[in-house]
């Protein structure tokens, strides 16, 4: 069984050196995706793959929901729900995708989905290839310097 680089307790990664709100928790949540990948292969659907992250989760004692229910509201009314795949540490969205690649599309839709949560960040994981694709959106109410406006259309 292949496993990703661990240091202490939790999967770790050096692939990110992310800066900003949960970098640490972020590096986990990618490790744990590298430990699935690793482990499952790629060529599933996106279920296989967001289960397994929980027993992942759960193996690394990481606090964890699966699909939480959050109500979209509308000028203060209720006009459905956004249910995300999971959100691990209560702080981070996880997108599990078999896509052909993460686009501005996707991130669009994170940033969407960030706002309508209240959380700050997210991470997009893609499990199609044999090599994870992740891109961490975060919600910022300005852009910096490193930053540019994406081009939704």
């Amino acid at each position: 069984m292949v496993r990703c680089s661990r240091k202490g307790n939790q999967p770790q990664t050096n692939r990110m050196n992310a800066d900003g709100p949960y970098a640490k928790e972020t590096e986990t949540i990618i490790g744990c995706a590298f430990a699935v990948l690793n482990d499952m292969g790629h060529g599933f659907h996106e279920k296989p793959y967001e289960n397994a992250l929980v027993v992942e989760f759960r193996h690394w004692g990481i606090a964890h929901s699966q699909q939480p229910s959050f109500p979209l509201l509308y000028r203060n009314e209720r006009v459905g729900e956004y249910i995300p795949d999971l959100i691990a540490f209560e702080k981070v969205i996880i997108d599990a995708k078999t896509i052909d690649r993460i686009t501005n599309h996707e991130v669009g839709r994170m940033l969407n989905y960030l706002k309508a949560t209240g959380l700050q960040v997210g991470l997009i994981l893609n499990f199609k290839r044999a090599k994870l694709e992740f891109r961490r959106v975060a919600l910022t109410t300005s852009l910096s310097a490193s930053e540019e406006p994406l081009d939704l259309h």
